[in-house]
């Protein structure tokens, strides 16, 4: 049940909220859980018994970290519990289809149904179990407080990744951080319009010259159409994650619960090393605070910081995805920022600021083109297409691939990603200010979430058509 669906924004979300303010304050944390596992079950019931029973883990493990004294043994069986239930249902079957391709026959391979959002709340789990172990929280003592923060579904299936040093003040309904007034309801519809807006009226639009570019092969397709293709994924990818991050924000705010920015305008990035300081801003701070600076950071020999940048975006790399392309995308963007630190940061600070940014757009659209490709194979037969200039196919022209309309929303799409509010800064302090907006706010809001729901209901109604016919 995806955010932007007829059944999410027309049923479950306005049920939820009827409910949630209807009943007393100290009612309000039960009726979140029984929710949240609602829309998780929709999506499997495999999947939500999974999740209950994770939470139920580190509910109990968190405790039990607080009391005995052998802290690094049982934290270390709780994050190898996670990790293994994450490895048998996302990773497993990928192993043994790469052992399999050296030894046919050696493995069966596993394919179990993925579980909504599990990398998330894995990582969440961990992270809670480390806090708590290092003594930075407190446990969490009812068993309803910690569901809501490991599993609300506002940020249960794309997150943000929430810390719990963070969620704690308002986890309790009674509490005033938990308040919600009517600067901070209407903040959530604002961020729920513009992440709706950023997934229904651009980034599923721009994915049809995506989709269309990828569906033939690589080495049919003109070079310029290529370019055009892995642009338009570059800015669908920007658009989707961070359209569905506004919209986990704005549902937070409907609930009381303050989530995380995630996304600070990446692609005004004007170093690797800047862009992951801006892009999924949750995943890269997880990643620093528990697995770099753990491995010594960058206070320890250049060889080593290098060997654990290098890690590091391995594993982010496969946290993406089990398969090729997102190792190779892992690799590449740990090489890049072990580049940068060897000497390129320091040459490109001497550069124009247009240069620097230059260099960052084309180096990310070039690992985009792997990450992005069906396959390991297609991602370089594109960037072998790309780099020969080859003239493809004789009939595959702009046409075949796009039209005005997909063409004016790619050049939208390249305006609103961060030009527009680096020009304008007012702008930027406009669509991000939590006061009530003021009459012209409301009515470009209105306007955006009424060609929001266009968008959407004509795809719900499109599908219903080709089911039945």
């Amino acid at each position: 049940m995806a955010f932007s669906s007829v059944q999410f924004l027309f049923v479950f979300l306005p049920l939820t909220l009827a409910v949630y303010y209807l009943l007393p304050r100290f009612a309000r944390n039960a009726v979140l859980c029984l929710f949240s596992l609602v829309f998780f079950a929709w999506s499997g019931l495999r999947g939500a018994a999974l999740l209950v029973g994770l939470a139920a883990l580190n509910w109990l493990g968190g405790l039990a970290l607080k009391r005995i004294p052998a802290k690094k043994v049982l934290l270390t069986l709780l994050i190898l519990a996670d990790l293994g239930v994450l490895a048998v249902f996302k990773y497993a079957g990928f192993a043994a289809e790469s052992v399999n391709a050296l030894f046919p026959g050696l493995l069966p391979v596993l394919s179990p149904a993925l579980p909504l959002g599990i990398s998330f709340y894995i990582f969440t789990a961990i992270g809670y179990c480390i806090d708590v172990a290092a003594g930075h929280v407190q446990p969490a003592r009812s068993p309803l407080r910690f569901f809501v923060f490991l599993a609300f579904f506002g940020h249960g299936p794309s997150g943000p990744i929430v810390r719990y040093g963070q969620q704690a003040p308002m986890l309790d309904p009674r509490a005033e951080p938990r308040r919600v007034t009517a600067d901070r309801f209407c903040y959530g519809i604002k961020r729920f319009i513009f992440g709706l807006s950023k997934k229904a009226l651009i980034a599923d639009q721009i994915a049809l010259i995506y989709q269309r570019v990828t569906s033939v092969p690589a080495d049919t397709v003109p070079a310029p159409m290529l370019v055009l293709g892995y642009v338009a994924y570059m800015l669908q990818l920007y658009f989707d994650f961070s359209g569905y991050s506004d919209m986990a924000i704005g549902i937070g705010c409907f609930f009381g619960l303050d989530l995380p920015e995630n996304f600070d305008y990446p692609y005004l990035a004007k170093s690797v090393g800047e862009y992951w300081r801006r892009w999924h801003i949750s995943l890269s701070s997880w990643f620093r605070d528990y697995l770099y600076f753990p491995l010594g950071g960058s206070h320890c020999s250049t060889l080593c910081t290098c060997r654990n940048l290098v890690i590091v975006f391995l594993l982010t790399g496969l946290w993406h995805g089990a398969a090729w392309q997102y190792v190779v995308f892992g690799l590449l963007h740990g090489l890049l920022l072990c580049l940068e630190r060897l000497g390129l940061r320091r040459l490109l600070e001497k550069l124009p600021g247009a240069v620097q940014h230059l260099y960052t757009v084309v180096v990310l659209w070039l690992t985009l083109i792997i990450f992005g490709a069906p396959g390991l194979g297609q991602g370089l037969g594109a960037l072998s297409g790309i780099f020969h200039w080859q003239s493809g196919a004789p009939g595959y022209t702009l046409a075949a691939f796009t039209d005005t309309k997909l063409l004016l929303l790619l050049a939208a799409a390249v305006i609103l990603c961060g030009p527009l509010q680096a020009l304008f800064p007012r702008l930027k302090e406009a669509l991000y200010s939590r006061e009530t907006p003021g009459l012209p706010m409301m009515a470009g809001l209105l306007v955006l979430f009424f060609f929001s729901l266009m968008r959407v209901t004509a795809g719900t109604y499109s599908a219903f058509i080709y089911f039945q016919f």
